[in-house]
């Protein structure tokens, strides 16, 4: 078996240092059978580990090596014995990921999760730091916790959900194929029947979830979509527009798709919405008040305006021309 391989090679080269560390002077030839590579291998991992440091490979910056005989010992670690320190906004944001992840059982190790969250609990209590509360609502949890069950038994699902996209609610047939997180919120992929495609299901917006007596069967051609550089793709039928938010609005940036949030002084933000269905958009401006107002595109801009002058004439009796002025009994 390959031992140069980098899935082979890195978690090894990962455990030398700690290993050598707790063995100062130990012979090569017992270093290399306790990991189960040639003296030549280990001789290769232990050149490459004396490579590693920060840019500019100064001094104090590598991982530095002694070679006695047929003996290797550290004598420098580049830092990598001192105890991790987190700020308390690292802390934080590390809890909330965790929290996160361990509301979603199935798609991690939840033990060793739990761990991890015990362990800076911990660290951040002794420092006198304020505890973190990550809560799912008990609709996510309940969601969640079905389709765990679907996927365990490899069963279809019958799903009720809410798009945000086009304010709409449908009803689809689906085989689920996993539960994944991304940028902290709860996903469902699946092959969708009626779209005859992997789609991916936020949790937050499955309305009702039933677990079908017949057995999931994506095709073997779906693919689990790469969300290394996040969730969601342009596509041919997304527009977008250009809103300005106050604050009271600021959570439109949190529930729809945003491709860029400019943060603003005063608390406002200013931020580029995907959208498919025109009707939509208007209808969500308008829904918000004066929480939001549509930048771009103009022809939007002039909708909403005269959806909004329409609404006034109706409510007042009085026609509003478009500079404002009202007429009428």
């Amino acid at each position: 078996m390959s031992t140069g391989g980098v899935t082979e090679r890195l978690p090894r080269l990962l455990s030398l240092v700690p290993y050598l560390l707790a063995r100062p002077g130990v012979p090569v030839a017992e270093v290399a059978a306790d990991f189960g590579v040639t003296e030549r291998q280990l001789r290769r991992d232990l050149e490459l580990l004396w490579m590693c440091g920060l840019p500019g490979y100064g001094p104090g910056d590598l991982v530095d090596l002694s070679f006695a005989g047929d003996t290797v010992t550290v004598t420098h670690d580049a830092g990598m014995r001192r105890p991790l320190r987190l700020t308390t906004a690292e802390a934080t944001a590390l809890l909330v990921a965790l929290r996160t992840l361990a509301e979603m059982p199935g798609m991690v190790d939840t033990a060793a999760v739990q761990r991890a969250t015990a362990k800076i609990e911990r660290a951040v209590g002794d420092a006198g730091h304020v505890g973190v509360a990550v809560d799912l609502p008990h609709e996510e949890a309940a969601t969640t916790a079905a389709v765990r069950e679907a996927l365990a038994a490899g069963r279809a699902l019958r799903i009720v959900y809410y798009t945000a996209g086009r304010d709409a609610v449908s009803q689809r047939t689906i085989d689920p194929m996993r539960l994944l997180v991304v940028e902290g919120r709860g996903y469902l992929e699946a092959w969708c029947r009626r779209a005859e495609a992997v789609r991916m299901f936020r949790l937050d917006r499955v309305e009702e979830v039933e677990e079908l007596d017949e057995p999931a069967a994506p095709p073997p051609d779906a693919e689990p979509a790469d969300v290394s550089e996040g969730l969601f793709r342009p596509s041919a039928e997304h527009r977008s527009a250009v809103l300005l938010l106050e604050p009271e609005a600021r959570w439109v940036a949190e529930y729809y798709p945003v491709d860029d949030v400019v943060e603003l002084d005063d608390g406002r933000a200013r931020v580029l919405l995907r959208y498919a269905d025109p009707a939509w958009l208007v209808r969500l401006v308008l829904g918000l008040g004066g929480g939001a107002r549509l930048l771009e595109p103009p022809e939007l801009v002039d909708a909403v305006a005269a959806r909004a002058r329409e609404a006034l004439a109706a409510a007042t009796g009085r026609h509003v021309d478009e500079d404002g002025t009202t007429n009428g009994d």
